[in-house]
């Protein structure tokens, strides 16, 4: 509940094209374009984000084809590891992807606390100093998914500038999506975008290509610059000093007359410029490669002009055409030397890509790590090595990556040498560091933890799982929350969630099942000799590390295309409540820590699912009193259409005290709303008695200041220790006169025949309940013909994501664009998203009324 605030005439736009030659989303014949040809612009979209807004990464969300998830299409700069938690999102999901994606507003968050605070799931699945903003991509009517870009956080909030530059190039992508309409849509794994290399890697690369006719090895601009940047010889052609004859007469017996054979037309001799023994090992290899079509590769000298010999390596490929060949020439000589400074630390330096994975080790690092770079090259180090397999340091890596910063931390190398790592990272991957760390006489360092094979994304996975169990209310919150965490948590592929009910086993959810496999188990005996019947008997989790097991077990039970399950039963407060089946689509080994915490995860799903069927009981009891205290159907008044919505909270257990109501009478309609604040019984009782007392006081035809001033005191003589705003207008259909009262109420909104909407200027009263002796101002005014009012409770335009002025703004945007021939559709796009959403905090009322026109 509040006061609102004035705001601009509103124009609506241009109606859309009808064509279908001619609309966004066809091209020229009418058709729509293939949405692989798309795929170039999800990339380069999100690559133009992350540079507009100097971000370090980005992911980009789309739409599911059921609309029901957002998926992650693409990432760039950052682990698609880091994100397994958050690969699929369900678009009613208390997470910035989800909430941008539904409200269509820029989310930004400065920081982890800012993060723990507004969006506690994601903290708990990223918790890693950073700074992110996430904004919609919508174009049209289209909405097609969410953009996000990612800073190292500073302690404030990303600048304007930045949160426009993203914004933009949201409106860009999906302004370029717009052709390929309801084809726009993710599954799968996203695809990893690469970020422009860094400068200075050391490898140089230029081309020879042969000529069949000539003979001649015609260089291009890069090798020219590669052999002597800067130099004239490009020009001329001529070898450096004393290259001379002699190189020139061998040439000549081997390969005839015409030694330009290996000589550009208009490029450097490379021949001339090599050492003679590489020179004449290179003519004979180009002429065989050249007469029987197969590669090569050499190492050679070159000669430098200031008696120096610098390595390149030769690698011909023939092309079509007969003689004809390409010569690549790889300069790595800056690389060989960088390589060569880094193996001559006594320190351990070590690469890893984004995915970290190792890309380079040196020898120290060996020596440090017990370990050859053929185990370690092209592997995660905690994959390799069991004193790193602990959580803690993988989590340290993806602190690192997330939050680029660099980190330090000590490891124990058993049996006693301890180890300082000190990682810095960039968005191409990371650079560590490790010396021997000698702790002082007066530091206690703690045992290295025991090695687990449970990885750190399992562990976030399941902390989600559990934060998600936590806000879930319903069964259907807990099944989707159990869907979307367990899988990925423990990589598998199929789960299905039973609950029993009069004897027998009812499926709640499944994911990743073929379709019908399921349909014969549905109410099946819980006495049948089934596995997934026999847990929830026994309530002892049953475990098949592959199909022989299974069938072993149980001969001749029908199986798909997985080779390991596990069976767990669902307890709660020590009686079984159904059981969860989870498959794998290759063999698996479950260790005592999977088993453990399986059996852990059991129970806590269970004890969800039976607070979630009570609330479901608790629920309909509670929404059918609701119900019964609003008006079952409106009055019909000449001269005036109206329709009316109310939508429940969904979060918490009780109940709101919302209304609305239409009252006709002598001196004119009586459209009233009205907000009780709290969620509770005692709320929708009072609700109640507000509504009796203003359908009294109103139906005897009394002017509004007296109805206003008579349900003040009522509200303060009953001392319930509760609030209520109010807005009442009467409203004489023939007259078009209006006189309005708002008792702490949002103002009403008035739009034209024409679609100008504004806020009806109504003077603003205190809150119902304050004191019993106020009086509330009265405001008079003439509608124009054919206007429509909009009245609504706060929870429609209240959002903790945004402030209720953006709300109100959105609103009155939706009502001056909206078709608006009949009042019951139009009644149902201005709910909009909060029809749709799964976790709404307030209760919503909405009232419409039009005049004749």
């Amino acid at each position: 509940m509040g006061q609102g605030v004035p705001a601009e005439p509103l124009e609506p736009a241009s109606p859309p094209q009808t064509d279908p030659a001619t609309r966004p989303d066809r091209t020229a014949d009418g058709a729509r374009p293939p949405w692989s040809a798309a795929e170039p612009l999800l990339a380069d979209g999100l690559l133009r984000a992350v540079r507009a807004t100097a971000a370090y990464g980005g992911v980009l969300y789309l739409r599911s084809a059921d609309r029901r998830s957002l998926v992650a299409a693409a990432v760039v700069g950052i682990p698609p590891r880091l994100l397994e938690p958050f690969h699929r999102i369900a678009v009613a999901a208390p997470l910035p992807v989800a909430d941008s994606y539904r409200g269509g507003r820029t989310i930004v968050l400065a920081d982890a606390d800012d993060t723990a605070r507004r969006y506690p799931r994601l903290a708990v699945g990223l918790p890693y100093a950073h700074a992110s903003a996430t904004t919609p991509v919508t174009a049209g009517d289209q909405d097609f998914g969410a953009l996000a870009v990612f800073w190292p956080s500073d302690g404030t909030r990303p600048p304007a500038a930045a949160r426009r530059q993203l914004r933009g190039a949201g409106n860009r992508l999906a302004t370029g999506l717009l052709p390929y309409g309801d084809l726009v849509r993710a599954d799968g794994p996203p695809t990893v975008v690469p970020l422009p290399g860094p400068g200075g890697d050391g490898v140089r690369l230029g081309f020879l290509d042969r000529d069949p006719a000539t003979g001649l090895l015609v260089p291009d601009a890069a090798l020219r610059d590669l052999l002597d940047p800067g130099s004239g010889l490009l020009d001329h052609g001529h070898g450096p000093p004393g290259s001379g004859k002699g190189a020139d007469e061998e040439h000549g017996k081997e390969h005839g007359a015409n030694h330009g054979e290996e000589r550009g037309a208009d490029g450097p001799d490379l021949l001339e410029r090599l050492v003679p023994e590489d020179a004449a090992r290179l003519r004979r290899t180009v002429r065989r490669a050249a007469e029987q079509g197969r590669p090569f590769t050499e190492r050679v000298r070159l000669r430098e002009a200031g008696g120096g010999l610098r390595p390149l390596e030769l690698h011909g490929h023939p092309v079509a055409g007969a003689g004809r060949l390409v010569v690549a020439v790889v300069d790595a000589t800056a690389a060989a030397a960088a390589t060569a400074a880094v193996e001559r630390l006594r320190d351990g330096v070590f690469a890893l890509d984004p995915d970290g994975r190792v890309g380079h080790v040196n020898r120290s690092a060996e020596l440090l790590l017990h370990a050859t770079r053929a185990e370690l090259l092209g592997r995660r180090p905690w994959e390799v090595l069991p004193w790193l397999a602990d959580p803690a340091y993988e989590d340290r890596y993806r602190s690192a990556m997330l939050s680029q910063q660099p980190t330090a931390f000590l490891a124990r190398r058993p049996p006693g040498h301890w180890l300082a790592f000190s990682l810095y990272p960039d968005g191409h991957g990371l650079t560590g560091r490790i010396v021997a760390a000698a702790p002082s006489t007066d530091t206690t360092l703690p045992e290295a933890p025991p090695a687990t094979t449970a990885s750190v994304g399992t562990v976030y996975h399941l902390l989600q799982l559990a934060a998600a169990l936590a806000e879930a209310v319903t069964v259907q919150d807990v099944a989707a929350a159990v869907v979307e965490q367990i899988l990925p948590g423990f990589g598998g592929q199929e789960t299905a969630l039973y609950l029993a009910r009069d004897g027998r086993m009812h499926l709640v959810t499944e994911s990743g099942y073929p379709p019908g496999f399921l349909e014969p188990f549905e109410g099946t005996p819980i006495r049948t000799r089934l596995p997934g019947t026999e847990v929830f008997t026994t309530g002892a989790p049953v475990f098949f590390e592959s199909e022989r097991e299974l069938a072993a077990a149980y001969p001749g039970i029908a199986r798909d295309e997985m080779r390991a399950w596990a069976f767990l039963p669902l307890i709660a407060s020590g009686h079984p409540v159904g059981s969860l089946i989870l498959g794998f689509d290759r063999p698996r080994s479950f260790t005592v820590e999977d088993r453990s915490v399986l059996g852990a995860l059991g129970g806590l799903i269970a004890q969800a699912l039976e607070r979630a069927r009570l609330y479901d009981a608790e629920s309909a009891v509670a929404r059918g009193l609701q119900q019964a205290l609003l008006p079952h159907r409106l009055p019909t008044v000449p001269g005036l259409e109206t329709a009316a919505r109310y939508l429940p909270g969904t979060r918490g257990m009780e109940i709101g005290g919302d209304w609305y109501d239409v009252l006709p009478g002598r001196a004119g309609v009586v459209l009233v709303i009205g907000d009780v604040e709290g969620h509770s019984v005692k709320a929708a009782a009072l609700m109640g008695q507000l509504r009796s007392a203003v359908r009294a006081f109103a139906s005897g035809g009394e002017p509004l200041a007296d109805v206003a001033r008579r349900t003040n005191r009522l509200l303060a003589d009953l001392d319930a220790g509760l609030l209520a705003s109010c807005c009442l207008l009467r409203l004489d259909p023939a007259t078009r006169l209006l006189h309005g009262v708002r008792a702490g109420h949002l103002p009403p909104l008035l739009r034209d025949p024409g679609g100008r909407t504004t806020l009806l200027d109504l003077a603003g009263g205190p809150l119902l309940g304050i004191d019993p002796d106020l009086d509330f101002p009265v405001t008079a005014t003439v509608l124009p013909p054919g206007a429509t009012l909009v009245l609504y409770t706060d929870g429609l335009v209240e959002s903790a994501a945004a402030p209720l002025t953006e709300g109100i703004d959105r609103l009155r945007s939706t009502l001056a664009h909206a078709a608006a021939d009949t009042l019951e559709p139009l009644a149902d796009t201005l709910l909009g998203q909060a029809r749709h959403r799964d976790h709404r905090a307030d209760d919503v009322a909405l009232l419409i009324a039009r005049l004749a026109g």
